[in-house]
């Protein structure tokens, strides 16, 4: 980067960080808290540290979802031979990132990330790395508009000859219409070529505890999250090929052999379904 290109990069940055209300916490910023990250602020800690008195099993959970997405993500790239994956809702960079996973399974992997938070764009240098062989790219678009978000996202992916691996890891929750969810995944799957996957969780309304905590959160005047059945979520996936084990409890989704003890199951469901 030349000093004039520094220069514009940090008077993009002010101007974002200027765009950031940190009077409201925020869902990707208070992710990142449960995570261990440093992208947060006092208010998204005292809304995290309040979610957790009441339902302590979210910080699992927030393990739980990107094991899912490491497992989802190598298989498809390593079993299925996957070389394109649209990420949207990406939230805050943390551990293995769709690009870190797929890249070390396929070095020509491309990944395009898409979020519409000022803070995830502010982020964008650290998603924006990827190895020589492949291509990484952000593009800053909102999840209710699927028409823009496959138009920037062919400048980086062939959507129309390769199969794709679309991700909606957690982020349908902050869609609260049903017919809605249904018309975004359509919407964003008709276009892509046969073969391509969907690799899609959310959290579910199995535990008191969670929907009480939720709803002290919607309280907060944060984006509000809506937790759905089970059911629900599995309807995401009609007229997909539902790979094994199905969409179930994403702690049970192929989870792999370790000696150490995975904590409490994951209230969120999830799954992988392929395109015929």
């Amino acid at each position: 980067m030349t000093g004039e290109e520094s220069f514009a990069w940090h008077e993009a940055e002010k101007d974002l960080y200027s765009g950031i209300d940190t009077s409201v916490p925020h869902s990707a910023r208070i992710w990142n808290y449960w995570l261990g990250g440093k992208d947060n602020f006092p208010v998204d800690q005292q809304a995290g540290d309040e979610y957790i008195r009441v339902f302590p099993g979210i910080t699992g959970l927030a393990r739980h979802s990107r094991a899912f997405l490491t497992r989802a993500v190598r298989y498809l790239a390593a079993e299925e031979g996957v070389r394109q994956f649209l990420d949207i809702g990406t939230g805050l960079p943390t551990h293995d990132n769709t690009h870190e996973v797929a890249q070390r399974v396929a070095p020509d992997a491309r990944i395009v990330y898409v979020d519409n938070d000022p803070l995830v764009l502010l982020h964008a240098r650290a998603l924006l790395t990827s190895t020589p062989q492949g291509v990484t790219a952000y593009v800053d678009a909102d999840l209710h508009d699927p028409p823009a978000i496959l138009e920037k996202a062919s400048r980086t992916l062939d959507l129309t000859g390769r199969p794709v691996g679309l991700m909606l890891m957690g982020i349908l929750g902050h869609i609260a219409d049903d017919a809605e969810i249904k018309k975004i995944v359509a919407a964003l799957l008709d276009p892509l070529p046969s073969g391509s996957f969907l690799t899609l969780y959310d959290g579910t309304a199995t535990d008191e505890d969670f929907a009480e905590a939720q709803e002290g959160y919607d309280e907060t005047g944060a984006v509000p999250y809506r937790l759905r059945r089970p059911e629900q979520v599995i309807d995401c996936f009609d007229g997909l090929e539902v790979l094994d084990p199905g969409v179930v409890p994403i702690h049970l989704w192929r989870p792999e052999p370790s000696p150490f003890d995975p904590g409490p199951p994951a209230h969120a469901y999830g799954g992988v379904g392929r395109k015929p």
